[in-house]
């Protein structure tokens, strides 16, 4: 292999040597053959801006890897993984259609003392907000299974018929369905109430609010139904409805 190298590349000799002299030096010895041999020092700078380039080379590669990783790590485009909070609710009143009958086929056979489903929640303002829930047409959808405390508050306003709203006493009934793999909605809670008005009074006013813990799967649905529509939307803190998993 010396023989070939040798008359491949002329000078290779004297490089030979320096490789051999480096290799058989101890730690600590001196360099002094090393200086002196010019041969040797034109091999050393060579070694020396090789191994510049090489290294170099590594640092930017991984710099440019990292850099990469925490772009990735910090956009705004990437998908926040669902685990990241736990999954909550609360929605706000919008108005209702006095015609709507909670007895559609859209939320199924429901009790006749709440039969009017409220379909029409806000959840983009700022009393409202959604995290690892869906919410669609009326009803909060469980992605993540779990035990949740689930609540509800309507504030009902009934318009006063003058001397009928002395003989008439409304009833007040608000439920919370769970609608499962099941046809038909289970009835979760139920809040009643009945109130009688002062005659002189342009409108009846009461707040129903009701809350209870639910093991519940992913994929339940939950909405609210109530015995009228005759309900004050206009405040967002007095008619709202919800959910939030416990880690029990």
């Amino acid at each position: 292999f010396l023989f070939q190298l040798k008359a491949q590349a002329p000078g290779s000799t004297e490089e030979l040597r320096c490789l051999q002299v480096i290799n058989q030096q101890q730690e600590g010895s001196s360099l002094e053959e090393l200086i002196s041999n010019q041969s040797c020092l034109k091999l050393a700078n060579t070694i020396k801006a090789y191994v510049a380039t090489v290294t170099e080379n590594v640092i930017r590669r991984s710099a440019v890897k990292e850099a990469r990783r925490s772009y990735f790590n910090t956009s705004e485009g990437q998908v926040p993984p669902k685990t990241a909070g736990k999954p909550s609710a609360h929605l706000t009143l919008r108005p209702q259609s006095l015609a709507q009958d909670g007895n559609s086929k859209r939320f199924g056979n429901l009790s006749q003392s709440c039969r009017h489903a409220i379909a029409r929640w806000e959840d983009s303002t700022i009393h409202s907000h959604l995290q690892n829930i869906t919410y669609r047409d009326g009803r909060l959808r469980v992605n993540q299974a779990g035990k949740y405390y689930v609540y509800s508050q309507i504030y009902f306003r009934y318009p006063s018929d003058g001397a009928s709203a002395r003989v008439s006493v409304p009833q007040l009934v608000q439920c919370i369905n769970w609608k499962t793999s099941y046809s038909q909605p289970i009835l979760l809670l139920k809040g009643v109430g009945t109130k009688c008005w002062a005659p002189e009074a342009d409108y009846g006013l009461h707040a129903l609010y009701q809350g209870g813990l639910f093991e519940l799967k992913a994929g339940d649905e939950l909405f609210v139904s109530v015995s009228s529509l005759a309900i004050d939307y206009n405040d967002a803190a007095a008619s709202y409805f919800g959910a939030f998993r416990l880690d029990l």
